[in-house]
């Protein structure tokens, strides 16, 4: 004790103090709303040692009150001859609120944090989910981890000679820093109605597979994004591991006529071609390089706007022979395909646009309409969304910002320009194509009475070990509303659907409908335009296009006086959700009643109606 006093004394300072953690809360994930897609939940892990428990009996009735298990259970625990033994894992704190306080010899309470995932499958591949140490595996949970996981703490404790501890105020301590919240882009009521349709579209065309985007042209924002099938991040070992892919971004596929976008910009920008010019398209068969190509209708003369319109395969290749291989190069790679768009997810994969000196006698051929290139959905969305906004391609978004616990912020992402793709001009005149490809082409099931929709439809065969599939098709159908001022971009992609929905127009365009329609009725933030009819917009449908700006909009209701002579004025809520029809009807001094679900079909009294302030309007909903 005198000779080694200083080894002594460090050994009996080491054995009277402990050091303990003190976990940081991980920050939680929230909806662009503040919808909260994340919680963490408080659960205890139970445990004893058994030699230092006085009354065994009365202690293992006290935890089966608490935990409705039976006593003899954690008898048979408390009786082992183990030092140290855990008696349940992972209860909540109800369950444990009679031990709470308790000072129980031997007793030991570990309080920890669980995360949960209160949507369970919405948006599961995008947020991801975190392991049995609270970090993060995939998606957001994996990407902004150290953001989310704060810093764990810690505390010096003094040990008795029994081994218990206690804290002592004048030893060291070092407090937890909580993990900062992130606010994603993504509109949570906007994500249910896309898997929503997705999953019903899924199963009646019995496909493999579906995904789909919502994406803000004017941000860069993602609003939505799901692919189907999915997974419980509550019970991510319940489903294929493979279901927890975000395939929108990971997966990538040959896209069909909804590339030739990337066709028709390129003979604009460079005036190779004019609107009013005009190709034969030999009755749907044409030779190149020994292989022939097919239209799946029999077209004679087209203009070019019709070509596209029409989807015609022979014409828009014959626009490209005269175009040549380096402009449709130059805007694939502008529009962004073959390259990262940068987003912040893990797993991006650059998708396939091979360089024209590495181009077949059939490349030129295949690239312009849709084959011989991999895109993923997001290069799809983004390559739109340039159109849409008048030329520019946008850094995709996910994160609106990150904010520490004090509300300060520490993270933000901004709209980022990549590169401008063309004027606005050129994209202007794109946007008019592509409104008659819905108009009256390939993409009718995609139009919405009222609004003005642009898209393009693609189905392509799947290349699958090295040669493309007799009867497998990529279905998918590229769009945009309202076209004269777009505020959201939508992408629809089906994986191997049956036949006859194989083709875009019929497998993916009616699910667009149908996410477009219950957002309009949903969002009164998306406004509708009149579209302006120009002599370019005349010529597309060879004079055959029908003027669609007079029908009533969805979203709006027809102008009506509220009150004449104290009497106020049936508006018509016709086609609106319930929650928008009882707005505008209660806004007019009505009172409402509603039958069924769904939107509202009809109404009673008829619009136009005078009556007096607090009639009744009865609605039938389907």
């Amino acid at each position: 004790m005198v000779i080694d006093s200083d080894v002594y004394r460090k050994q009996g300072i080491r054995q009277g103090q402990r050091q303990e953690p003190l976990l940081a809360v991980r920050g939680n994930i929230y909806d662009t709303n503040n919808t909260p897609l994340t919680r963490n939940i408080i659960h205890y892990s139970v445990g004893v040692h058994p030699s230092k428990v006085k009354n065994k009996l009365e202690f293992a009735n006290l935890i089966s009150k608490s935990t409705e298990r039976e006593a003899d259970y954690y008898l048979k625990k408390l009786n082992s001859k183990a030092d140290f033994v855990y008696l349940e894992r992972n209860l909540r704190t109800n369950k444990v609120q009679a031990l709470l306080g308790q000072r129980i010899a031997g007793l030991v309470l570990d309080r920890k944090f669980r995360r949960s995932y209160p949507h369970t499958h919405l948006a599961s591949q995008l947020i991801g989910f975190t392991d049995v140490d609270d970090k993060g595996l995939i998606g957001i949970e994996k990407e902004f981890n150290s953001y989310l996981s704060g810093l764990n703490g810690w505390v010096v404790k003094q040990v008795n000679g029994e081994g218990r501890s206690q804290v002592k105020t004048s030893f060291p301590i070092k407090p937890p820093v909580d993990g900062a919240n992130i606010q994603l882009t993504i509109n949570l009521e906007y994500q249910s109605i896309l898997q929503e349709e997705l999953a019903r579209q899924m199963d009646y065309a019995k496909a493999k597979g579906a995904m789909g985007i919502l994406m803000n042209p004017q941000t860069g924002a993602i609003l939505a994004m799901a692919s189907l099938p999915d997974f419980n991040p509550n019970q991510p070992d319940v489903s294929p591991q493979e279901n927890q892919k975000n395939r929108l971004i990971t997966d990538q596929f040959e896209p069909g006529s909804t590339f030739k976008v990337v066709t028709a910009t390129a003979a604009v920008a460079t005036e190779t071609v004019s609107l009013f010019d005009e190709f034969y398209c030999e009755d749907g068969q044409f030779t190149v390089a020994g292989k022939i190509i097919t239209d799946h209708e029999k077209f004679g003369l087209l203009t070019f706007p019709q070509i596209i319109a029409h989807s015609s395969n022979v014409g828009t290749i014959k626009i490209a022979q005269k175009l040549g291989e380096k402009p449709l190069y130059k805007y694939s790679r502008d529009y962004g395909f073959g390259t990262s768009t940068g987003i912040r997810f893990p797993g991006e994969v650059q998708g396939v646009l091979r360089k024209t000196k590495d181009w077949s006698d059939m490349s030129l051929a295949e690239v312009s309409i849709g084959y011989e290139v991999a895109i993923t959905a997001l290069q799809l969305a983004s390559a739109y969304s340039a159109i849409a906004n008048g030329g520019v391609l946008l850094k995709p978004r996910l994160v609106k910002q990150i904010l520490s616990q004090e509300g300060k912020i520490v993270y933000t992402e901004n709209p980022e320009v990549i590169r401008r793709v063309a004027s606005k001009e050129i994209m202007s005149t794109i946007t008019d194509i592509l409104v008659q490809v819905v108009n009256s082409g390939t993409g009718t099931k995609a139009d919405i009475q009222g609004w003005s929709v642009a898209g393009k439809t693609g189905t392509a065969h799947k290349f699958i070990d090295g040669e493309y599939s007799k009867n497998k098709y990529i279905s998918n159908f590229a769009g945009f509303f309202p076209a004269e001022n777009p505020q959201v971009v939508c992408v629809i992609v089906l994986d191997e659907p049956r036949y006859g929905l194989h083709w875009g127009g019929y497998g993916a365009a009616p699910v667009f409908k149908r996410v477009v329609q219950r957002i309009i009725n949903m969002d009164d933030s998306i406004q509708y335009q009149k579209p302006k009819i120009d002599a370019k917009t005349l010529l597309f449908a060879d004079g055959s296009l029908k003027n669609k700006t007079s029908l009533p909009p969805l979203s709006t209701v027809t102008p009506y006086p509220k009150y004449t002579d104290g009497y106020t004025v049936v508006p018509d809520v016709r086609g609106m959700s319930i929650r928008k029809a009882k707005q505008i009807l209660l806004s007019s001094k009505m009172r409402v009643s509603f039958k069924g679900s769904g939107t509202v079909v009809w109404q009673s009294p008829k619009p136009g109606t005078k009556k007096l302030p607090g009639s009744l309007c009865t609605m039938g909903l389907n």
